[in-house]
């Protein structure tokens, strides 16, 4: 049985029933994010340059994985390919726990580590472009902006709900503490979706009308919508890799919420301002999204205090929240319906490399120039991208 393209009545119903396995990889995303760094800096004994290397990694993968992604979701179909995420997920998870397992011997854990963050990336990228696409196809290619957010809705949603169930985990007592819970819960979670997958109907993928495009012309075709992305994905690079080591290194609680209301202040604004996209259009909402990050990464930079790094991760949520679903409903219609897979995976990759390359430039920020320069500079990133934004603005017009 087949579920084909369809302008349903009430098409968030039918997003929301596949949107779930992309919480799913979220929330396992999110587990380790409260307790990485620390664990790579404090608990291994490496630098913040490594402990952000081993963050970003998972985005490089992410991004290789993208042109295989977008390839197999035109021409197989989506579900097959959310499987194959879900499939890497698990294996992904029972690194994790390995690395944990493997703490007295840090070389070791480390490579483990890497490997965990290497197959979480992939199933990041095969997860969420075909959930994406399946559900466009579910919904109607008309209801593309409320596929992608509340994708976006279940991505961050799971990333901040897993930030702090993945510390709670972590300070088990031994053999459980450190990453080795982490990687059962981990593993458990795709396992679920694994299970109830076979019960979702597929959708077949769309006849070409013409010869597939390349995957280089995709790139180019979403290149100033991904441009302005990336310039905005720096700071969310900035604060899922090095927020807990922030407040570690100035000995604050809190770090697991502060991650907690940066997920939920972003759930909560895609929720309820995702309509402005249609009204104000995309290139106006990316401008003020942008700015408020700036804001949000700013306040970070200016005030060290933990009330004002609550307020700082509050408002680069909400500023990061609408930018992704702002410029992407412009750069998946932008190479035609037979090729949203592969125009929605170059679109993505923007993201992918911008946060893979922000813990690698950051966390030597940190070194030479302390944290403070380092959320400044994430700021002064943002500002770039509205100007970007401005220019895709003019060339719409």
């Amino acid at each position: 049985m087949t579920a084909q393209e369809t302008s349903a009545a009430s098409p968030t119903k039918r997003v929301l029933a596949v949107v779930l396995f992309n919480l799913l990889v979220y929330i396992v995303i999110g587990l380790p994010n409260a307790v990485l760094a620390i664990f790579v800096h404090q608990g291994l004994g490496y630098s913040t340059t490594v402990a952000g290397i081993t963050f970003s990694l998972q985005y490089f993968a992410t991004f290789a994985a993208r042109p295989s992604a977008g390839r197999l979701v035109d021409r197989i179909g989506p579900k097959p390919v959310v499987i194959g995420g879900l499939v890497t997920c698990v294996l992904s998870g029972l690194l994790i726990a390995g690395s944990g397992l493997l703490a007295a011997t840090p070389l070791l854990s480390l490579g483990v580590l890497l490997s965990s963050r290497l197959l979480l990336g992939w199933a990041e990228s095969w997860a969420a472009t075909g959930v994406i696409v399946w559900n466009i196809r579910r919904a109607g290619a008309e209801n593309t902006a409320i596929a992608i957010s509340w994708n976006g809705i279940c991505s961050y949603g799971g990333i901040a709900l897993g930030a702090p169930v993945g510390a709670k985990l972590s300070l088990l007592a031994a053999p459980y503490g450190g990453l080795v819970s982490v990687g059962i819960l981990s593993a458990a979670l795709p396992l679920f979706g694994l299970a109830i997958i076979g019960f979702y109907p597929a959708v077949e993928p769309l006849p070409a009308t013409s010869k597939p495009i390349a995957f280089s012309r995709a790139l180019r075709l979403v290149l100033p919508h991904g441009s302005a992305l990336a310039a905005g994905s720096i700071g969310f690079g900035a604060i899922s890799s090095f927020l807990a080591l922030y407040y570690s290194v100035l000995h604050w609680e809190g770090a697991a919420t502060a991650l907690a209301v940066f997920g939920f202040i972003f759930v909560v604004i895609r929720f309820f301002f995702a309509s402005q996209i249609a009204i104000r259009g995309g290139v106006f909402v990316a401008i003020v999204s942008l700015l408020v990050e700036a804001l949000g990464l700013a306040t970070l930079g200016l005030f060290q205090t933990p009330f004002a790094a609550l307020v700082g991760a509050a408002l680069t949520g909400a500023g990061f929240s609408l930018l992704f679903p702002a410029l992407g409903v412009l750069a998946v219609n932008s190479a035609g319906p037979e090729n949203r897979g592969a125009a929605l995976g170059a679109y993505s990759i923007f993201i992918d490399l911008a946060i893979a390359f922000s813990g690698l430039f950051l966390g030597q920020v940190i070194e030479f120039a302390g944290y403070r320069t380092m959320f400044a500079t994430t700021a002064v990133c943002c500002l770039g991208g509205v100007l970007i934004s401005r220019s895709l603005g003019r060339r719409i017009s």
